[in-house]
């Protein structure tokens, strides 16, 4: 294969990942109106660990385990935010990105 049949198969590849990303948003709305209507908190830092310990227990590579944690830990990140805006929207910031207990993001302006 060329690097445009590789670049054709990244783009097939990046196509499923937002459909289940999309999917893992969903569910993760879903958990944030279970969690309103129970008062639980929204951050569970040992329910993120047990999930980090799963994804990285499935890695058969060549992703490093370590690089595989920092990318569920943004997905993370972004699934805390969706619960905040379905939990507690008042309590978002005006520009519309509250901090959640738990977040790794480093600087909130970067917009990676």
């Amino acid at each position: 294969m060329d690097i445009a049949d590789w670049r054709r198969k990244i783009d097939e590849i990046d196509q499923k990942l937002v459909e289940l990303i999309s999917q893992r948003a969903k569910a993760a709305h879903e958990i944030g109106k279970l969690k309103r209507g129970s008062g639980l908190p929204i951050y569970e830092p040992d329910r993120e660990t047990a999930v980090i310990q799963h994804v990285t227990g499935l890695n058969a590579g060549p992703l490093a385990n370590g690089d595989l944690k920092r990318i569920y830990e943004r997905i993370m990140d972004v699934m805390r935010q969706i619960q905040v805006e379905e939990i507690a929207p008042e309590s978002l910031s005006s520009d519309g990105h509250g901090a959640v207990p738990g977040d790794t993001e480093i600087d909130t302006e970067v917009n990676d």
